[in-house]
């Protein structure tokens, strides 16, 4: 038995692996794109089945493709969808700009899928051929960035809001736990007035509701679809009302509310809704970075740091110092984040390179783009699970803090005014001594006065209101 079959295509005869569903286009495109190792994730190869089951379903209901034909089509891309042909995808990222390759590489996997299904032999095609039937009424202009906001939308809303929202409500189930728990603000990295390690967290949970408010503001403009513009826009070679069917067939198939774009040329020359959403990723990086950093922070130590938070054991150690810990969750974390800015800038970047009717970095550009999703989602759930929800306080060291904080005589200005309480201050740092000790040496006031005023729990708000609920 041979070991390639014989294909054809408009420039002649191609040797293709006989086990491969591949055909003629994609195996000429891998001797000439020899670029790189970067693959497309098979999410997106996943939602290009979704698209080409809705196109054939959309051109059986425009009478491009009769029952036989059509149906056929969609059992092959549902075979795409499910992730059996994962394997049949050899194209690297690296590849004209529009996608071609990959729209042609899904065309020719399900066309001889389908032909086999019929009972024909690979790399016939025929009845259904890849160009004139599976990609009836497309072109990669259209369908490429159709599938670019399905694969966005699904895993925003599949893979990265769970795991925010998980985060989110970690976060906000320990701001409930140290709602009562003292400790003394850093503003500058310095000492400043009395909180509580609740609000810290309090702070952390509405960074993540409000990344999460970001992605879903992006929405709008994610789920306008393109497809129906074919070549430039102008929707050539496909039939009236395509748009509108194949929306209606794709949010059928997803559950989400794809409508057409009423100006295909915007949602073919150009890609701002992912240019924004990537840049609610990056907003959401940033805070996440803060967190991270904030957190290990506060668990320095565990002898020599600030060592406020117990930051839970991660199982692993140095290879040099026995029994070390380190906050490698927190730093696991960070270097996600660092990806995800540096895959906005190259997100802007290739959202900027469209020439006229055209984008030309599309591959890049989404590829980037779902890098980031993964990266975020992955990150934020190992951190919600293997760090937030473990972490407690060191009760005494932040007593400690908070007993030897000099700057919650602030809480004295009213009173004494700024000079008076300067004094303060500096007697107390001079002579290492509590600022309660120093203001009673000076004789500015008596013992029940500055207990009365200088209460750390007061200063925190503890006595006056507690942390307002979160918005849902």
């Amino acid at each position: 038995m041979s070991n390639s079959r014989i294909e054809h295509d408009a420039f002649g005869p191609v040797d293709i692996p006989s086990d491969k569903y591949w055909g003629a286009q994609t195996q000429r495109a891998m001797s000439i794109f020899e670029v790189g190792e970067e693959r497309f994730p098979a999410c997106l190869l996943h939602a290009f089945g979704l698209q080409k089951i809705a196109a054939a379903r959309a051109n059986r209901r425009c009478d491009v493709l009769d029952t036989v034909m059509a149906n056929a089509i969609v059992s092959a891309a549902e075979e795409l969808r499910e992730g059996r042909f994962d394997d049949h995808f050899p194209l690297t990222v690296w590849q004209t700009g529009s996608g071609t390759q990959t729209n042609m590489n899904a065309n020719e996997v399900i066309a001889n899928r389908a032909n086999e299904l019929l009972g024909q032999a690979l790399g016939t095609k025929s009845p259904v051929h890849p160009n004139d039937h599976v990609n009836a009424s497309q072109s990669s202009n259209d369908s490429f960035p159709t599938v670019m906001h399905l694969v966005t939308v699904l895993e925003l809303e599949t893979r990265l809001k769970p795991a925010l929202v998980l985060l989110r409500d970690s976060l906000t189930e320990r701001a409930t736990a140290f709602s009562a728990v003292l400790k003394i603000a850093r503003t500058h990295l310095m000492d400043a007035v009395p909180m509580t390690m609740g609000q810290s967290f309090d702070a952390f949970a509405r960074q993540i509701g409000h990344g999460i408010d970001r992605i879903d503001a992006s929405m709008p403009r994610l789920l306008l679809l393109p497809q129906g513009g074919t070549a430039a826009g102008t929707g050539l070679n496909a039939p009236p009302d395509f748009d509108r069917i194949f929306c209606e067939e794709i949010s059928a198939l997803t559950g989400q509310g794809f409508s057409p774009n009423p100006s295909k040329f915007e949602g073919m020359a150009a890609h701002d809704a992912m240019v924004e959403v990537s840049g609610a990723l990056n907003v959401l990086a940033t805070s996440l970075i803060k967190m991270a950093n904030d957190i290990r922070w506060l668990g320095s130590g565990p002898r020599c740091g600030l060592g406020e938070l117990k930051v839970p054991d991660d199982g692993l150690t140095s290879s040099i110092m026995p029994g070390k810990r380190n906050p490698t969750i927190a730093e696991v974390l960070a270097q996600a984040c660092m990806q995800v800015m540096g895959n906005h800038a190259t997100i802007t970047i290739a959202n900027a390179s469209g020439n006229f009717e055209l984008n030309v970095a599309k591959p890049v550009l989404i590829s980037n783009l779902l890098q980031s999703i993964r990266l975020l989602a992955d990150a934020s759930r190992v951190f919600a699970r293997r760090l937030v929800q473990g972490l407690e306080v060191d009760a005494v060291r932040l007593a400690d803090n908070v007993g030897n904080a000099l700057l919650q005589v602030t809480a004295l200005n009213p009173i004494l005014g700024y000079d008076k309480v300067a004094q303060i201050t500096a007697r107390a740092l001079e002579e290492g001594i509590t600022p309660r000790a120093a203001a009673l040496s000076l004789g500015f006031l008596d013992a029940a006065t500055y207990d009365s005023v200088v209460n750390a729990a007061k200063l925190a708000g503890l006595s006056m209101h507690r942390m307002a609920p979160h918005d849902e």
